[in-house]
């Protein structure tokens, strides 16, 4: 039985699972105010079905005639997650995506953004009108971090408590379907940030239906979702029929399931290997390709590993080892977890081996850390040299553009795009964006407000002592993120535009996200590990980059390449870098040869480059 209210021209079937309860009945407050028994299955589904009940109509259950409560599975709540929810048309909407049926894994090159910060409307339909600017940057594919119901009007989205109803300051439901819409007649696919390890604190009234939470676990958010315990199978069905229900409805193309470290399931049948086998399973229905990726610090590779080996058969990971070894390497920070990463070696092995802790200790964890991924393909693998959460979640909200100067930020992008793993730029990185991107929330309830407001005090006094972060809850803080889109066109951030475009326009030309692992990744052959090489056996051309981590003039060293030709440099004057030291062609960078401090080179067998700047 699918939860929610599922409207037809004739009538709407109203259907919500309350396994504990007695009595469950049907309030119809608006247009005209009616109640309806339910009936009750062996399962504890109670459904019913009204005639003449048409989208815009108010209604909630009345819980054993004491509780009225919105429901658990609401399309829409336009009164907030406090109101009753709405009935609404899911067939209305026209689509127009001009024969989109989208794209494999190893072609997405993700941009992340959020709604609200995104654009100075803060909604859905503003984003939309960046498609043309997105799809000119290059990138293949839209992450939209939580657009769900969540109370108040701001709110990274982490803290949603209606997993089936978007947002209404962003557009609510049709917003959503037309900002999918364009993205695809613009040739993007749309991935959207979903969180099933929890729900937030206010508004959330999924206990009072049924067993959703189960106290055997804890999370940092409190109460972990009930997986694995009595009464779980139907639990796991309601988000796999959320999962579902975005593929459906709002043609989404892939869900990036947040922190599923925190998904507690110790069953012999794992949810997360049940959902991806639905999402497949799908995907032989019509010619749609769906994808499924999972966010993890766990550095477990059976999550993205195929049944066949134990596997959950996911279709790609976050990788924080690949972001934490570059960030130390670039800024030399090294507080908290990313005191594991001051390694010398530790940017080659996150290109290599995919994980750098693949069952070393890690001395932050205090413990073993990892197991061993060097054997799947770097497509398996999304990496970042930016995010929502290693931004945000510095006290300051500070982007790498603020830590580092612009030939850094030149370097850190080309090793995240010409990275062999999925690359994923976070809104604004691409123009060095300097706004902050903080954390910002609107809860209504006083203590609330004081027991986050304490926790982030809390959460920073370690590590950035005498750091007051801004107040979450202050609207100012939320209009700091806004993206500045007025700079995009002045002095540097126009320049730092034009290079994401032509680093992202090699990576395609190339086809560097259909090879397998580079045949040549080893830092070990280099001066103190501040000098990565990568050669591509790609379809066409062979393709070799070399990257320059360190502050100083580095020798290359010699690598045995074949007879290529220097394509692009970075430290080239037209990048306003200070000149570059390699000859234009070269037996593969020669023995004695220089390359410019955080510097990146590609080479190509190809002897007539039409890269736009060599």
């Amino acid at each position: 039985m699918t939860p929610g209210a599922w409207y037809s021209s004739e009538q709407t079937l109203f259907s919500v699972w309350a396994p504990f309860r007695n009595d469950v009945r049907l309030e119809i407050l608006t247009p005209r105010k009616s109640v309806h028994c339910m009936e009750r299955d062996e399962k504890g589904y109670y459904h019913c079905t009204v005639p003449a009940v048409s989208p815009g109509a108010t209604y909630r259950y009345i819980l054993d005639n004491t509780l009225r409560r919105p429901d658990p599975a609401s399309f829409s709540q336009p009164q907030g997650v406090h109101g009753p929810s709405q009935v609404v048309d899911h067939g209305a909407f026209h689509w127009d995506e001009k024969g989109w049926a989208g794209i494999p894994a190893h072609h997405y090159i993700c941009y992340e953004l959020h709604c609200g910060t995104f654009t100075d409307e803060g909604t859905l339909a503003a984003a939309a009108r960046r498609c043309d600017y997105l799809s000119h940057l290059g990138v293949t594919a839209i992450e939209l971090m939580p657009v769900i119901d969540f109370p108040g009007t701001r709110n990274w989205g982490y803290d949603g408590v209606f997993p089936f109803s978007v947002h209404g300051t962003y557009g609510g439901m049709e917003g959503l379907k037309q900002f999918v819409n364009e993205c695809h007649r613009n040739g993007l696919a749309v991935v959207l940030d979903v969180v099933y390890n929890h729900l937030g604190p206010e508004g959330n009234y999924l206990r009072d239906f049924g067993p959703y939470f189960t106290d055997k676990y804890t999370t940092p958010w409190g109460e972990a979702v009930n997986f694995d315990g009595r009464y779980s199978d139907e639990v796991r069905a309601y988000f796999i029929a959320n999962a579902l229900y975005w593929y459906e409805r709002f043609h989404i193309d892939a869900l990036r399931l947040d922190a599923v470290h925190a998904l507690y399931d110790f069953s012999a049948q794992p949810f997360l290997a049940l959902l991806a086998g639905a999402v497949h399973e799908h995907n032989g229905l019509d010619s749609r390709t769906r994808c499924i990726f999972v966010e993890s610090d766990l550095n477990d590779s059976r999550l993205i590993r195929p049944y066949s080996q134990g596997g959950y058969a996911i279709d790609a990971q976050w990788s924080d080892d690949f972001h934490h070894a570059l960030h130390v390497k670039l800024t030399g920070e090294q507080a908290g977890i990313l005191g594991d990463f001051g390694g010398e070696d530790t940017v080659g092995a996150a290109y290599t081996n995919r994980f750098v802790y693949e069952g070393q200790y890690s001395t932050f964890r205090k413990r073993s850390h990892g197991n061993r991924a060097r054997d799947l393909a770097p497509q398996k693998f999304i990496v970042c040299i930016q995010n929502h959460d290693q931004v945000g979640n510095r006290a300051e909200g500070e982007r790498l553009s603020s830590l580092v100067d612009f030939e850094s930020l030149k370097c850190a992008a080309a090793a995240t795009i010409l990275s062999p793993c999925i690359p994923l730029l976070f809104m604004g990185e691409e123009y060095g964006e300097t706004s902050p991107f903080l954390y910002f929330v609107d809860h209504s309830d006083p203590g609330l407000k004081e027991a986050v407001r304490s926790g982030r005090k809390r959460e920073f006094m370690e590590f950035h002592e005498g750091i007051e972060p801004p107040d979450p809850f202050a609207p100012e803080t939320f209009l700091r993120c806004k993206l500045s889109w007025n700079a995009v066109e002045r002095e540097h951030h126009a320049l730092l535009l034009e290079f994401y475009r032509t680093i992202i326009r090699i990576r395609k030309k190339y086809h560097l996200g259909e090879c397998g692992a580079p045949d040549n990744a080893s830092p070990e052959q280099h001066a103190r590990g501040n000098i990565i090489s990568l050669y591509y056996a790609t379809k066409g051309p062979g393709v070799g980059c070399v990257f320059n981590f360190s502050k100083d003039l580095e020798q290359t060293g010699k690598l045995d390449w074949p007879d290529m030709e220097k394509v692009f440099d970075s430290s080239d004057v037209h990048w306003r870098g200070p000149g570059t030291r390699f000859p234009e062609f070269s037996a593969g960078p020669p023995e004695g040869c220089w390359i410019q401090p955080r510097s990146c080179a590609v080479f190509t067998t190809r002897t007539n480059s039409d890269t736009a700047h060599e």
